[in-house]
């Protein structure tokens, strides 16, 4: 007996091969943990957690999906304020999680910040919908004749705006680090449990995405932005409802304290122990088997905003029905599911065929995201070069041979970003899950940001070398397919290094906690 618990050693296979093909194996201690204060791994807590996620994805896009309109069209913001002001408000929403997650894991743990933030949004929706029922000029306003932005609406509508990107960023960065926690890892079957949760919660996002594209969006522009903003107000309400009458069944862990007094050991022993000389076999190396021990890594982020660019230019009819170009993202979206039922139960099971029995390991799941995103841009790079072709030739492109590359990107996605999510989270030491995981969302924000300033950049370089430039208001007269090749060289690249990082990477050893 120790520390109040069993414990037991067994040997089992690793999450991971060795670079040179062989099956490594490591030391699973199995213990019970004192701090998990249920021992239920069923699904009733993560079937609760996929709902909150979907309500909380259809809140925060209910109001980014149209933000830009409506402080155009009702605060008669001006073009470049309008920009500035929404680019601030996603950095911050983007950003928010990290700080969430830091005090998640030193102070509060996942259970308290989830509560406070679901709290701080419901009351950040609630002063959004008061704002937007005030009564306010509805005429749009021109680049020349826009009132200043000021008053009492503004203040209102601003402040509930801020409090509505504190509260989702904290919810963000915890809520699926919480969700995995419901899983407790004794045995392979819970280990899959926990890979399809990861999946079904990045489907339950991109669910709540085109839920507020369509329903959300429609309500604001036609029937009432009040209306539309309380139908957000709903849902982020009715999350905080569902979080507390599951509460009972929730599985907590408690916060280890500050992770930067563990980093900052590493780094002094690190720096002390530089003039040490490497034995050859690594497996003599140190390896501290505490429950703190652990490692982690890295990501990227994609768009597809030139997709449905792309489409607005092709032949959009089939027969009398015409398919909107922004359509096309729900039919990502059922991909994406199609891809996940296909990996979990088809492809990845199947590769023990060829394997003598070993699945295909996270680090593996993610290069194959990493080269079927890479075939996806080349292949749109293609396509674009069809239909300016097929333009030159007096005709349109139909919109229909845009699916090969939106399914191929939604593998990428699924091998990809959701291998990632899982990655992130198991590999990362307990006093810095919430931190790591919310990493992976830092990324995809970091990644937008470098799309903007490329598509800046080759836009401005373009034009001055060659006008109208590759990227034009006018796509016939452009060469997107340039820059789609652009991408595909940078998602090569991107393979190469991360291949050549993923060799020399080790998995931590697992600790199984009951």
């Amino acid at each position: 007996m120790e520390e109040g618990g069993l414990r037991a050693s067994i040997l089992v296979k690793d999450d991971a091969t060795s670079h040179d093909g062989e099956e490594s194996y490591s030391l699973l201690e199995v213990r019970q943990h004192p701090e998990l204060k249920s021992t239920s791994s069923d699904w009733k807590a993560p079937a609760i957690i996929l709902g909150l996620e979907c309500l909380e994805s259809m809140a925060f896009n209910g109001i980014a999906m149209n933000l830009v309109v409506y402080i155009r069209s009702i605060l008669h913001g001006g073009i470049a304020s309008t920009a500035s002001t929404v680019s601030l408000w996603y950095g911050t929403s983007y950003f928010v999680p990290i700080l969430g997650a830091v005090i998640a894991d030193t102070y509060w743990g996942n259970y308290k910040t989830v509560l406070i933030s679901f709290i701080i949004y419901v009351l950040g929706a609630v002063v959004i919908t008061v704002g937007a029922s005030i009564p306010s000029t509805p005429a749009l306003c021109n680049l020349s004749s826009c009132p200043s932005p000021e008053g009492t609406q503004n203040v209102i509508f601003f402040s509930g705006l801020y409090l509505t990107a504190v509260g989702c960023g904290g919810a963000r960065s915890t809520l699926l680090p919480l969700g995995a926690d419901q899983f407790n890892n004794e045995n392979s079957l819970d280990m899959q449990k926990r890979r399809d949760f990861f999946s079904l919660f990045y489907i339950c996002a991109i669910f709540g995405v085109i839920t507020s594209g369509t329903i959300v969006v429609w309500v604001q522009e036609n029937v009432s932005w009040a209306i539309g903003y309380a139908i957000v107000t709903t849902c982020i309400a009715l999350a905080l409802v569902g979080f507390v009458v599951g509460t009972p069944i929730f599985r907590r862990r408690e916060p280890s304290g500050s992770p930067v007094k563990s980093i900052l050991q590493v780094i002094v022993a690190a720096c002390k122990n530089m003039s040490l000389e490497l034995p050859a076999d690594s497996s003599f190396l140190y390896e501290a088997t505490s429950k703190n021990t652990h490692n982690s890594e890295l990501k990227l982020a994609h768009t597809d905003d030139f997709s449905i660019q792309q489409g607005t230019v092709m032949n959009t009819k089939r027969g009398s029905f015409s398919i909107p170009p922004a359509s096309l993202c729900s039919f990502e979206v059922v991909c994406v599911t199609l891809w996940v039922l296909l990996a979990n139960k088809v492809i990845v099971p199947a590769t023990t065929w060829f394997t003598s029995g070993a699945e295909l390991t996270q680090l593996q799941r993610i290069g194959i995201g990493r080269v079927l995103i890479f075939f996806a841009m080349a292949l749109a790079a293609i396509l674009e070069t069809k239909r300016l072709e097929s333009v030159q030739h007096g005709e349109l492109l139909s919109i229909v041979w845009q699916l090969p590359q939106y399914i191929i990107i939604a593998g990428a996605e699924c091998f990809g970003f959701i291998t990632q999510l899982e990655f992130f989270h198991g590999q990362a030491p307990d006093s810095m899950k919430s931190i790591l995981t919310s990493f992976a969302y830092l990324t995809l924000a970091l990644g937008n940001y470098l799309n903007s300033a490329m598509i800046t950049l080759v836009t401005r370089v373009t034009r001055a070398w060659h006008s109208p430039g590759w990227i034009p208001d006018d796509l016939n007269e452009g060469h997107l397919d340039y820059f789609y090749w652009c991408f595909a060289a940078i998602s090569f690249v991107n393979l190469i290094a991360y291949i050549y990082f993923a060799r020399k990477y080790k998995l931590k050893k697992f600790v199984i906690q009951c």
